[in-house]
């Protein structure tokens, strides 16, 4: 499975990180995260992600890992795109918990099938909802004389 490492603003990439233990506990323990604090020097945030990086990298027998970051153009996707080689080593921004899980619940499969299908998750967990109750739900029976909806 390759390595997972997340990168992202601080306090993004250990909140992530809370996510993934919450449904996938052992895979959550070998997740490498960097959260990227705003007063943080750019060599030393490289220093710190080409540390995590190789740690992600060797635990997988294969050498791949895959970077996930929150904001293309920001401090932590522009650090892992100088580490990236983008054969063993690929970056996906824009994370978020659907993507996450979907990374971790398919981490067996090979790095390119394993990013078609985080991303999948990623774009699939991002939809507007209903702001109001569906419609085949009953209204709560009032008292109210003239069947007006207000507060009192």
């Amino acid at each position: 499975m390759p390595g997972l490492f997340i990168i992202a603003h601080a306090p993004l990439a250990s909140a992530l990180k809370l996510a993934a233990a919450h449904c996938f506990p052992e895979a959550a323990q070998t997740l490498q995260v960097l959260d990227v604090q705003p007063n943080m020097p750019p060599d030393e945030t490289e220093a710190q992600a080409r540390l995590l990086l190789a740690d992600a990298i060797a635990s997988d027998a294969r050498g791949e890992a895959l970077i996930l970051t929150d904001v293309f153009g920001a401090t932590p996707c522009n650090t892992v795109q100088r580490l990236a080689d983008g054969v063993r080593v690929k970056v996906i921004t824009g994370a978020n918990v659907p993507m996450l899980w979907r990374a971790l619940n398919y981490s067996a499969e090979p790095l390119d099938t394993l990013i078609t299908r985080a991303v999948a998750g990623g774009t699939q967990g991002v939809m507007q909802i209903a702001t109001s109750r569906p419609h085949n739900q009953v209204t709560q029976p009032t008292h109210d004389q003239d069947h007006r909806h207000h507060q009192q």
